[in-house]
């Protein structure tokens, strides 16, 4: 049995919340249910797995959404940002010191996973002499999970190489009860060997799909370098309600710093100003603190375009994605949010391709075109969605081959469509996992995905 997941996107606690550790016993709950009916055979008979895999495809950690890269201004000594020199004398200590708050903060979520990797949480009946479940015995028997950890565009930290991301990967495998080799957390499943040996068997191709967003991906530099996403979310959104409680101080109302903080939980990502200015009607209730506080996001809109590393992606004779974020930012130098509304929505149509689905880059996947994989996986998008991609036409062979996104594990607040202009967010948490089954597991059946919202 093969389960895979993406996108937890598990913070330090100085931006958005992850989500809760409620949704990771429910997890445990679910994989303890399900390998029980994957013990059931083809035959009739039931007989226990004794393994599962569990891959995490992307975004599990998040350093990227940490004020503490914050900590030192420009022209500090120890001045460092995620775009700075990897091999900088600053940067794995950073990275170390985020990844452990990280850890710190999820520690009871990532001690589910842990225990479920020990044998401690997934335990099956036995088997009577019929080929039954035996649920009357005492006796359990421990499933092993075994979890590998492949990054994304928020966590891909964990894929630079050297001794002291050694190190930092070694704490991450110790606190999670990864089957990872603590020299490289592969970002293409052909970078573990033992990982692609498990996908295959399930004829299941996966790679968390940022290399499709150019706001996320430089297709250049590859994936060891941070983009232009890396640097407007430090730069702009990490940033934002950090200064303004610096500028402003004791004069806020009660409550705004906190949900100006949900800023990356929003959904799209550029209906961030309608949320800042929501927020601000909602707690302030002025006209003068809303002035006062665009004028806060303009200010570090300006800066992030002029970042010296923001410049050089801004492409000479081309709309390019510097252009579109200068479209999209400041131009609220000159209008209200609301007009911003206009603006980001075009401009996401036109270049945000995370917005989309994925679906058509599937479509050229060598796996895909060779038919050596059945389900296409990407994550990214947070989106969950399964697409018919192609069939041999015979219903009974079922030599069908299908796109899947493994959607999120995330909370979040979804812009109301009826009328973005009136600034309504409603918050929810999502939760998503695929399964596949190979052999005779699950009396035959091949894959399941599920995914729920709640409040």
């Amino acid at each position: 049995m093969l389960v895979i997941v993406s996108d937890l996107h598990l913070g330090d606690g100085t931006t958005a919340s992850s989500i809760a550790p409620s949704a990771f016993h429910l997890f445990a709950n679910r994989l303890s249910e399900t390998a029980y009916f994957a013990s059931f055979r083809t035959d009739g008979e039931y007989r226990p797995l004794k393994s599962m895999d569990l891959v995490l495809m992307g975004d599990i950690l998040d350093p990227i959404h940490s004020t503490r890269w914050l900590d030192a201004p420009p022209g500090a000594a120890n001045y460092v940002r995620p775009w700075s020199d990897v091999a900088g004398q600053y940067f794995a200590p950073k990275l170390a010191e985020t990844t452990q708050s990280i850890i710190d903060v999820n520690s009871e979520s990532l001690d589910v996973l842990k225990r479920c990797t020990s044998g401690q949480m997934i335990l099956l009946p036995p088997a009577d002499a019929r080929g039954r479940p035996d649920r009357y015995s005492r006796e359990r028997t421990p499933l092993k999970l075994n979890i590998h950890y492949l990054v994304g565009n928020h966590d891909w930290y964990y894929h630079l190489k050297g001794a002291a991301f050694d190190e930092i990967r070694r704490n991450v495998i110790e606190s999670m009860g990864l089957s990872n080799s603590s020299s490289l957390f592969p970002y293409e499943i052909d970078e573990s060997p033992r990982l692609r040996e498990v996908m295959e068997t399930y004829k299941v191709f996966g790679r968390h799909g940022d290399c499709f967003d150019k706001f996320n991906f430089n297709r250049e530099q590859g994936r060891d370098h941070a983009t232009l996403g890396d640097i407007f979310c430090m730069s702009v959104c990490n940033r934002y309600p950090v200064e303004v409680e610096k500028r402003y101080g004791e004069e806020l109302p009660k409550g705004i710093i906190d949900s100006l903080r949900r800023i990356t939980n929003i959904r799209p990502a550029l209906a961030t100003p309608l949320w800042i200015s929501g927020q601000i009607k909602r707690h302030a209730g002025k006209a003068a603190l809303e002035v006062e506080l665009k004028e806060v996001w303009d200010d570090l809109c300006d800066e992030f375009l002029q970042l010296d590393v923001v410049r050089e992606e801004d492409k000479a004779f081309k709309f390019d994605m510097v252009d579109a974020l200068q479209l999209a930012i400041k131009i609220s130098k000159r209008t209200s949010f609301n007009t911003i509304n206009d603006i980001v929505m075009w401009v996401r149509d036109k270049l945000w391709e995370s917005e989309h689905s994925f679906a058509e880059h599937a479509l050229h996947e060598p796996a895909f075109l060779k038919n050596t994989a059945k389900y296409i996986v990407y994550g990214h998008t947070h989106h969950h969605e399964i697409i018919a991609l192609d069939s041999d036409g015979d219903m009974a062979s079922q030599q069908n081959q299908l796109y899947i996104n493994s959607g999120t594990w995330h909370s979040y607040y979804d812009l109301a469509v009826k009328d973005p202009s009136e600034q309504k967010f409603i918050p929810y948490q999502i939760l998503t996992y695929l399964t596949f089954y190979k052999d005779d597991e699950r009396e035959g059946r091949q894959f399941e995905t599920w995914s729920g919202a709640y409040v």
